[in-house]
C-alpha cells in the first residue's frame, strides 16, 4: 500500500515542548519502500506504539529536511534503530550539509551504521530502491532547509516544509498531493518568522490545485482555532479536498492514482 503515516503533527517549539501534539515525523510507504522524514522528539516511541507497529528495521532511508530539533532530535536514535545498533548496516541517510558539518546534529559514529550518507543539495534527484525523489529550491529558513517531491507511477507527492512564503513554491511543488507545514494561524509582519500561515496555505492550494492537500506541523494558534475546522473552511473556499492531519493518521495514496 502506498501511504503516509503522521507520527506527529506538532509545529513550533511550545507545541513540541508541551507535546500538545506528537513530534515523531512522517513515515512514507511507497511501492514497498519505507522512508522516515524528520524524526523529531519521540519518533522511536511513536513508531513502536503505532498500530500496527512500525518496525524501524524495515526502513530504507531517513530524510532530514533541516537541523532544527523539532525535525531532527531523534535522528541518531532512529539510525541506530534502523541498523540494529549498527550491527546491521543498511539504509541511506539524507541530510543538509549543516546537519553534518560544523555543529552536526548527526553524530559522527552514527554515520558509519548506514550504507550511505547523501548530502542534500537544491534541485537534485535521489534514489532509494525503486523510489525517486527530488529537492527543490532551497527554502528561506534560518538553517539549510529543503522540501521534497516524490515520484510514483501516476502520482507525485510533495512535502513543503518550513519556509517563508514565495510564489516560487507554487511553481516548484506542482503535485497531485501536497503536504504543507503550517505553523501560524496568521502571519506576523513585524517578526522575521520564516514559517507558513493559513493564508499562505490557501495561496499554495489555489495555485498548485492538487487532488488533495494535507495540513500539518501546527503551532499553538492553529491548535486553538481547531485545525479540522480550518481545513473544512479552506476546502469550501477552494473546492479542493483539504485534510488537517492528526497524530497517527494514515492516508492512502492509492485512491489518487
Amino acid at each position: 500500500m502506498n501511504s503516509i503515516k503522521f507520527l506527529g503533527t506538532a509545529g513550533a517549539r511550545f507545541v513540541v515542548a508541551k507535546q500538545l501534539r506528537a513530534s515523531g515525523g512522517i513515515w512514507l510507504s511507497l511501492d514497498g519502500t519505507n522512508l522516515l522524514i524528520d524524526p523529531g522528539p519521540g519518533s522511536l516511541i511513536r513508531c513502536l506504539s503505532s498500530r500496527p507497529k512500525l518496525d524501524p528495521t524495515h526502513l530504507d532511508g531517513i530524510i532530514l529536511s533541516h537541523r532544527h530539533l523539532d525535525h531532527a532530535n531523534d535522528i541518531n536514535v532512529m539510525v541506530e534503530a534502523m541498523t540494529m545498533g549498527g550491527f546491521q548496516s543498511r539504509g541511506t541517510l539524507f541530510a543538509p550539509s549543516d546537519a553534518l558539518d560544523g555543529e552536526p546534529v548527526v553524530l559522527q559514529y552514527i554515520r558509519d551504521y548506514v550504507d550511505k550518507v547523501e548530502v542534500l543539495k537544491e534541485n537534485t534527484s535521489y534514489q532509494v530502491k525503486n523510489i525517486t525523489f527530488s529537492t527543490l529550491r532551497r527554502h528561506r529558513h534560518p538553517v539549510e532547509t529543503y522540501g521534497f517531491k516524490f515520484f510514483l507511477p501516476g502520482l507525485t507527492v510533495s512535502f513543503i516544509t518550513d519556509t517563508h512564503m514565495s510564489p516560487v513554491l507554487i511553481e516548484d511543488y506542482q503535485s497531485d498531493i501536497i503536504i504543507i507545514n503550517v505553523v501560524l494561524l496568521n502571519a506576523i509582519p513585524d517578526l522575521p518568522i520564516d514559517h507558513l500561515s493559513i493564508d499562505n496555505a490557501k495561496e499554495l492550494i489555489k495555485g498548485i490545485k492538487p487532488k488533495v492537500a494535507v495540513l500539518t506541523h501546527f503551532g499553538m494558534t492553529i491548535l486553538k482555532a481547531k485545525p479540522w475546522k480550518i481545513a473544512e473552511s479552506i476546502q469550501e473556499e477552494t473546492g479542493i479536498k483539504v485534510i488537517a492531519a492528526s497524530d497517527g493518521m494514515t492516508l492512502s495514496f492509492d485512491e489518487f492514482i
